[in-house]
């Protein structure tokens, strides 16, 4: 807000609720489901219904887990990462041994340059980046966090280091037993790299990746709500969305708010079309938020830093997230004007709602519904100050 102004916070907020969140929980959700129902089903696919009912149910487990509890849903946490690295380990160390013995016949000419088609290649930067999206996340809950000075550095490194590595070489594994028509054609990459490479952990892979995609939907709650808590502390949205349930100590009508929109989107959404809805969306405001920082520090000279990094990395992502954002409209026209639809949508609301007094015809209702809800959902305003 400081260095943008109030409208670009207002339009990440909006676009946020309406379009990136809403679609990437609905995008890891089905891809909970499928690999839950897949083995029960190969080597047909799973019915698409069963894929959406379980998708949904996963969801809202999840969803009841944070209205109850913070501390349950943080240990939740600790436990899916580890199951997920053990997902990725159980598929790197076969995937190793093959490319050791000598199964190198997948990467023959895998560079090869004639294949490549240049108006894909934005799509081919949103789900990458999508893949390695998770070292922002800890941005989202600094006011939780130990020491954030240390800690949330500490964090973003490490989890960048370490997804890198992993997912490079998970990759690697992928492509070591499968050709790329299989990868292509596979609607459960693991499934299918465990059907080939190792037999035995047909019924375990599946599994471990399924609760992988939980530990992500988990994130994503946890993530979402911090931020509507925050923006309605600021005033950039209604203030019954910063408060706390008064025994359960959640921010529970800021983890409530995301429900309706999830479930009509992992009801009526495919994967690969939410992937390009919301993905224009989160990297325009992404690249403005690194090309805000850059101006904040060169306007704010004197403001101290607790870590620096040289000028060219926040640039080079910058230019990167732009150009994605501008050749997508290219590639994938009809998704990508949905989803710069849904952010120019906010401009009326904010000049209409948020930059202007609310009508006193209008006040007393907002306040006795809000009022209502607070007494319904057992919410109040925070009371220790955390910022």
């Amino acid at each position: 807000m400081e260095t943008l102004g109030p409208l670009p916070s207002f339009l990440y907020l909006w676009v946020e609720y309406f379009a990136i969140w809403p679609a990437n929980v609905a995008v890891i959700s089905l891809a909970f489901g499928r690999y839950i129902l897949e083995p029960f089903f190969a080597p047909c696919g799973a019915p698409l219904p069963a894929v959406k009912l379980v998708s949904l149910l996963g969801y809202y487990t999840v969803l009841i887990l944070n209205c109850w509890s913070v501390s349950w849903t943080a240990r939740l946490q600790i436990v899916l990462t580890v199951f997920k690295l053990l997902a990725l380990a159980l598929i790197i160390v076969p995937g190793m041994m093959l490319l050791a013995q000598g199964h190198t016949e997948n990467f023959q000419d895998a560079f090869n340059s004639q294949s490549l088609v240049l108006d894909k290649l934005p799509l081919a930067f949103y789900a990458g980046m999508f893949a390695y999206s998770g070292w922002f996340q800890t941005s989202f809950v600094r006011e939780e966090l130990v020491r954030p000075e240390r800690n949330n550095p500490l964090a973003v490194i490490v989890s960048v280091l370490t997804v890198m590595v992993g997912y490079m070489l998970t990759n690697v594994s992928y492509y070591t037993v499968l050709t790329v028509e299989d990868v292509l054609a596979s609607q459960a990459v693991a499934v299918s790299f465990a059907q080939k490479a190792f037999q035995s952990l047909i019924s375990v892979i599946p599994i471990l990746v399924a609760l992988s995609c939980i530990g992500t939907i988990n994130v994503a709650i946890i993530t979402f709500s911090r931020t509507l808590f925050v923006a309605s502390r600021e005033g950039q949205w209604p203030p019954l969305f910063s408060m706390i349930h008064i025994r359960r100590h959640t921010p529970l009508p800021a983890v409530m708010l995301m429900f309706p929109l999830v479930t009509v989107m992992v009801c009526f959404g495919d994967i690969y079309q939410l992937l390009n809805f919301f993905s224009f969306s989160r990297w325009l405001f992404i690249g403005l938020a690194t090309l805000g920082l850059i101006i904040h520090r060169y306007r704010h000279p004197e403001l101290p830093s607790l870590f620096k990094v040289p000028l060219f990395i926040p640039v080079s992502f910058t230019i990167i997230c732009l150009f994605a954002v501008t050749m997508s409209f290219y590639s994938d026209p009809v998704y990508i004007s949905i989803g710069c639809a849904m952010v120019l949508s906010g401009f009326p609301v904010y000049f209409l709602v948020v930059n202007r007094p609310i009508p006193d015809c209008c006040r007393a209702t907002f306040y006795y519904l809000t009022f209502k809800l607070q007494v319904l959902l057992e919410v109040v305003r925070q009371e220790i100050r955390t910022y």
